[in-house]
C-alpha cells in the first residue's frame, strides 16, 4: 500500500509539474528542480504549522504555485526590480515569483510569526537568496519598492492607503510601478473608487475551472 501511494504521488507531481512547464516552457533546470521540490517542502512544514488548508495542500501546484505565477504572465520583472509581497501567508505569491525571477529582490511580509517562520524555512530549504522576510503589520512598514503584490489579503482601497508614497518613483519595467493584486469574484464595489486600474481575467490565460473567477488587478502608483 505504501508503495502504491509513493507511485501515485510521483505521477501526481509529474502531472502538475507538466502543467507548470506547459505554461512556462523556458524554465532552467534549477527552476524546475525548485518547483518540483516545493510540494514536498510545503507538505512537511504544513504538517507542523498550518499555512495552507489541509484540504487544499494537494492542490498546491494549481491553486497556489500556478496562481502565483499568473503575475509572470502579466509582467516580466526586469533584473533588480524590488517587489513587496504583503500578507504573504506561507509565501504566496512571493516564493514562486522569487524562483521565477531570481535576479529580482523580494520582501515577504506577514504579521503572523509562524507564517514568516515557514517562509524562512522554505527559503532556506530551497536556498533562495533573493528573499527577505519581515514580521510586521502593513501600517508599520517603512520600505520602498517597485511593485506591491498580494493575494486577496484585504480590500484594494486599504492596500492603496497602506502603500501610499511607498512605490519608487523611477520605473524600470514595461509598466509603471504600482500594485498587482490577485483577486476573485465581483470587484465592482471594491474598485468603484479606484480611477486608474487594469483588470486581467485569468481564465483567458489558464483554462482550468479554478481560474474562472480569478483576476489580476493592476493599479499604477505615482
Amino acid at each position: 500500500m505504501k508503495l502504491f501511494f509513493t507511485i501515485l504521488c510521483y505521477f501526481n507531481n509529474f502531472y502538475f509539474m507538466n502543467i507548470i512547464l506547459h505554461h512556462f516552457p523556458n524554465l532552467s533546470d534549477d527552476q524546475k528542480n525548485k518547483f518540483l521540490e516545493l510540494e514536498k517542502i510545503y507538505k512537511f512544514w504544513n504538517s507542523k504549522i498550518n499555512v495552507i488548508s489541509r484540504k487544499d495542500i494537494d492542490n498546491i501546484y494549481l491553486h497556489h504555485i500556478l496562481h502565483s505565477l499568473s503575475i509572470a504572465k502579466f509582467i516580466e520583472f526586469k533584473k533588480g526590480t524590488s517587489v513587496l509581497d504583503l500578507g504573504t501567508g506561507g509565501g504566496f505569491p512571493g516564493v514562486p515569483l522569487s524562483i521565477f525571477f531570481p535576479e529580482c529582490n523580494f520582501n515577504l511580509v506577514d504579521g503572523v510569526k509562524k507564517k514568516v517562520d515557514v517562509v524562512n524555512a522554505v527559503s532556506k530549504d530551497l536556498n533562495l537568496k533573493n528573499i527577505t522576510t519581515y514580521k510586521s503589520r502593513a501600517e508599520d512598514l517603512n520600505l520602498k519598492y517597485d511593485f506591491l503584490v498580494s493575494r486577496a489579503v484585504t480590500k484594494i482601497p486599504k492596500l492603496l492607503k497602506w502603500s501610499k508614497n511607498c512605490c519608487n518613483h523611477h520605473s524600470k519595467n514595461s509598466i509603471k510601478n504600482g500594485i498587482i493584486v490577485l483577486k476573485g469574484g465581483d470587484l465592482n464595489e471594491e474598485l468603484k473608487s479606484v480611477p486608474f486600474k487594469r483588470i486581467i481575467q485569468l481564465n483567458q490565460i489558464f483554462d482550468y475551472e479554478y481560474f474562472q473567477q480569478k483576476k489580476i488587478v493592476y493599479i499604477p502608483q505615482s
